[in-house]
């Protein structure tokens, strides 16, 4: 059995921005990848970005930073 680990869980509104995402992170080698959504969170596209918890802050940061859309963020074990 694989243990959990302490995740961070960002949730997009649409398809496209989660894949925004994803090729920004890939783009940038910011860690994790993409999800499907957790089924104890609702979120409009069902596609999350999981990463360790640690790396909160700067993805976020650099969501912001290049003007790319989120819905909100949630610290799981996953």
């Amino acid at each position: 059995m694989k243990l959990k680990e302490d995740s961070v869980v960002i949730t997009f509104t649409s398809t496209t921005d989660a894949m925004a995402a994803e090729l920004f992170f890939n783009k940038k080698a910011l860690r994790g990848r993409l999800i499907p959504v957790p089924t104890s969170i609702t979120a409009g596209c069902g596609m999350a970005w999981k990463a360790p918890a640690e790396d909160r802050d700067e993805l976020l940061t650099a969501l912001r930073r290049e003007g790319l859309r989120y819905d909100k963020d949630y610290r799981m074990l996953l």
